[in-house]
């Protein structure tokens, strides 16, 4: 019962600056602005490795490498301190035990990512009937606007209300998530073999 306890305090604080970084990355390749509540927190919870980071990593492309190299980093740390901590310690880390948590980890960030869509999508279909004019209403938008667009031009509003598209949307990531995803873990298990 400890054991349970310990891991899932390892994984809400890894998972706090985990999501942070991945959120930041994802916000500014988005072009979702920074400048209201949700973006200010993620800022101040990340700037203290994302900045050093930058000074090594320049952004490129339009895309913050530096958030996404913190993210995996944490990511990487997070399965080390699990293997150190559930697993055999250090003592048995093989070749393909190292291979296994590198590919984990990314395999792991592509859930998050993926998850973190999926929330941003319920978020914002919920915000657009209480508070469609909200602070949070142009972040939510620039997130999830490149993934909607293209499924409104093909499934059109019932009622010329509702939109079906998020939940389109939801059903999609969740196939993604089932298939491709689960077969890259699947694989990934197979390094440690």
């Amino acid at each position: 019962m400890a054991g349970q306890a310990l891991g899932f305090v390892l994984e809400v604080f890894f998972g706090l600056f985990i999501y942070g970084f991945l959120l930041r990355f994802l916000m500014q390749a988005m072009r979702a602005p920074f400048r209201n509540p949700a973006g200010q927190a993620i800022v101040a919870l990340t700037d203290w490795a994302v900045k050093p980071l930058r000074r090594v990593i320049p952004g490129a492309g339009g895309y913050d490498w530096a958030s996404l190299l913190a993210a995996y980093a944490m990511q990487v740390v997070q399965f080390l301190a699990m293997f150190a901590i559930f697993g055999s310690g250090f003592a048995s880390i093989t070749g393909g035990a190292v291979l296994f948590v590198l590919a984990s980890a990314a395999i792991a960030l592509v859930k998050a990512a993926i998850w973190v869509l999926i929330v941003v999508v319920i978020v914002q279909a919920i915000l657009s009937w209480v508070a469609p004019d909200g602070p949070l209403a142009g972040v939510l938008n620039a997130m999830t606007f490149p993934f909607l667009r293209p499924l409104r031009r093909v499934i059109p509003p019932i009622g010329g209300t509702l939109d079906l598209s998020p939940l389109v949307l939801i059903v999609i990531l969740n196939l993604v998530l089932m298939v491709p995803v689960r077969w890259l873990e699947q694989s990934a298990s197979m390094l440690m073999r």
